[in-house]
């Protein structure tokens, strides 16, 4: 039985505490922003055992500009850029390029830092929202200006330990928040494994040029990396390209992920703490999965909190239901509490049969102002 804490991911010490006193044998860290706070230091330093990357690690998502140095080094393919840590300097390179640009800020940014720009108007606006107007605080400290790259997008994961690194199955994520990928982009509307375009051979491409070589540089710059490893990868006309790392596994992308895991996740996890991943054998399920996002009205601006959700016991039981913008209310009622507040997972022999179990599911949840795209998973 699960049970929820009234304890922020921000305090480090009563977290710390918690696991000690109550004898916790495994904590597995899920945010980014503990990750590069390094609540896995922490967790290490009082002799318990703790799942993700220590904040060295943890910097191949913290930072941008340490991502990017790191590719450049090791020769791992991403997109050319530059980064900057002084406004005017940016400035002054933005108008002398051609269009269009990607900035992107340096630090965490709730996944809110980034914008392609078309225009130059539109990338000058951006990166005086990221370095002037400090939309992000500190994590417009630097930003990275770099091509904008074509493509499909997809995600790659790999588990490592210190030494080891073992390829997971990959996902597509749908960002835009409408159908037709429109509108501004958010934390993620839905989700689909496996990518119908991700060839065998691309798979192994992959591996072999992206993400084991990412993880050996970690080592060679004594930043050894444990946990989960996400690459998001531009397919181009010149190869799979990386995007940007991520220091841990993505929402919504886990939600499709692991229920094609045959493996004992836990075992699994436990060989990343103890580096000995290279005894396990991992096992993935040849069904497809999708997940939809239900989203709060107005996300990924403001929206409202606190409408009762209605139908989920009207779902049938091979439908999962992820919860992350939810709480009890006074009445042990279920009601919203976020932007992105429910995923709907279902399963089947191949795309087109896990997603039409996913969307007559979903049509018997609702709550007031609730939206979700209607063409996840859904090919041209």
């Amino acid at each position: 039985m699960a049970q929820n804490l009234d304890i922020k991911s921000s305090d480090i010490e009563t977290l710390v505490r918690f696991a000690s006193d109550n004898k916790i044998d495994l904590t597995v860290i899920g945010p980014e922003g503990p990750l590069a706070s390094g609540i896995v230091d922490a967790f290490q330093l009082k002799g318990l055992r703790v799942f993700g990357p220590n904040k060295a690690a943890a910097q191949i998502e913290a930072s941008k500009v340490f991502a990017k140095n790191l590719m450049h080094k090791y020769e791992i393919p991403c997109a050319k850029s530059v980064d900057f840590s002084s406004y005017e300097e940016a400035s002054k390179y933005l108008k002398s390029q051609q269009m269009p640009l990607v900035i992107k800020a340096d630090g965490l940014a709730a996944g809110k830092g980034v914008t392609v720009a078309e225009t130059r108007e539109q990338a000058l606006q951006a990166l005086s929202d990221i370095m002037d107007a400090r939309l992000y605080g500190d994590a417009g400290n630097s930003v990275v200006i770099e091509e904008k790259m074509t493509g499909r997008e997809v995600s790659t994961f790999s588990f490592a330990d210190a030494y080891t690194s073992v390829p997971m199955v990959s996902a597509c994520d749908h960002k835009a928040v409408y159908d037709g990928n429109k509108g501004p982009n958010t934390g993620g509307m839905g989700c689909y494994s496996p990518p119908f375009f991700l060839t065998p051979e691309l798979s192994t491409e992959v591996t072999d040029r992206i993400m084991n070589p990412t993880i050996q540089a970690m080592i060679r710059e004594n930043k050894p990396y444990q946990g989960v490893l996400y690459g998001g990868l531009m397919i181009t006309d010149q190869g799979p390209k990386v995007m940007e790392f991520n220091a841990r596994f993505g929402d919504p992308e886990t939600q499709v992920i692991l229920p094609r895991l045959k493996s004992d996740l836990l075992e699994i996890m436990l060989a990343v703490t103890d580096n000995t991943l290279k005894n396990i054998n991992m096992e993935w399920s040849d069904d497809a999965c999708v997940g939809i996002v239900m989203a709060s009205g107005g996300y990924p601006g403001n929206f409202k909190k606190g409408f009762p959700i209605t139908g989920l016991n009207d779902i049938d039981k091979d439908i999962m239901v992820f919860h992350a913008g939810t709480k009890l209310d006074s009445s042990g009622s279920i009601v919203t509490d976020g932007g992105r507040v429910l995923t709907i997972v279902a399963s089947g022999k191949n795309l087109a049969e896990a997603r039409e179990k996913a969307y007559n599911n979903i049509s018997q949840i609702n709550f007031e102002g609730c939206h979700y795209r209607r063409d996840i998973a859904l090919f041209e």
